[in-house]
């Protein structure tokens, strides 16, 4: 009972706080986070809420391929934004798809972001010749496109793997590349941020009486950064579920055996100038529609944690 009124008394004090009413107060934004949560949501019931399961080979029927959205002419009750080149139900890849997405963007997030705060906490509060070392290398991954350096990644990755491993393990290896290609805006950062935290007093206070430098580094100056970092993440969520899909599109994403939004509009690119437009299209849209939540949900943020802005 006493966790569930710390849980209680945790949410009122949320709901009588200035960010719960900037939120409530931007509908923009209401959406957004109305958007953010029905597709994870519909995507990780999809066992249970997609009409069908459009990677079960046994219940593929090749007699109910490229069948269009149910308004146009040809349609079918059954399949309501249509069906692809082998029959597979358009709104259940997709409802299968985004839950793929989803799970590589914010694992491959958490990832960098814990990384980055790690690198950036060491590199602004100890200096010297680790800031130097650390910087540097932030330095050499800012002087190539992000996409290179995942692909890269992704490439040495597949190569140390054995060829029957690479289906199983591409979730992996996309989190792995992801992750590690964006780990570099967090460094540099939380190293900019540490290093004010690191002079003032609280902190020097906390070195006369002999605290340990990660007990200072986990309990005093990582709450103090926290707000920069959480917008970063946020709009990270939105670039990562971005990369999935461009890697995907590329071809050294996730395979059709387990397909992303990305892998989706891949395969129906394909068919797209043969009149087949609905393959693409409709994963496209909420690949667009799921990212720009992210991102009005990242300005608002950015706004609401912002203290010149209130």
């Amino acid at each position: 009972m006493k966790h569930v009124r710390q849980i209680i008394n945790s949410w009122h004090r949320f709901v009588d706080s200035d960010l719960f009413f900037s939120f409530q107060r931007s509908k923009i934004t209401v959406l957004a986070a109305l958007i953010l949560v029905a597709i994870p949501v519909s995507g990780f019931l999809a066992p249970w809420i997609a009409p069908h399961n459009p990677f079960d080979l046994a219940s593929l029927d090749l007699m109910n391929s490229e069948i269009p959205p149910i308004w146009m002419e040809g349609g079918d009750s059954r399949f309501f934004l249509g069906t692809d080149n082998q029959g597979r139900d358009i709104l259940s890849a997709i409802l299968y798809g985004s839950r793929v997405s989803l799970a590589v963007g914010a694992a491959s997030v958490v990832f960098s972001l814990v990384l980055g705060l790690a690198l950036g906490l060491i590199s602004g509060y100890f200096g010297g010749v680790l800031d130097a070392v650390i910087m540097r290398i932030a330095d050499v991954m800012l002087s190539f496109p992000t996409i290179l350096i995942a692909l890269l990644i992704n490439g040495v990755a597949r190569g140390l793997l054995p060829r029957e491993l690479h289906e199983e393990s591409a979730i992996l290896v996309l989190i792995l590349s992801i992750g590690l290609s964006s780990w570099v805006q967090y460094a540099r950062t939380v190293r900019g941020s540490t290093m004010v935290e690191r002079d003032k007093e609280y902190t020097q206070a906390a070195q006369v009486i002999g605290l340990h430098p990660l007990k200072i580094l986990v309990f005093h100056v990582l709450p103090n950064i926290m707000g920069p970092v959480l917008v970063i993440a946020t709009i990270s969520f939105g670039l990562a579920i971005l990369m999935e899909a461009t890697l995907s599109f590329l071809g050294v994403g996730m395979p059709p055996t387990q397909p992303s939004l990305g892998t989706l509009i891949r395969m129906g690119n394909e068919y797209l100038y043969s009149g087949i437009w609905w393959v693409v299209i409709f994963p496209s849209a909420v690949l667009v529609v799921l990212v720009l939540a992210i991102n009005l949900l990242g300005d608002w943020l950015r706004d609401a944690l912002n203290p010149k802005l209130r």
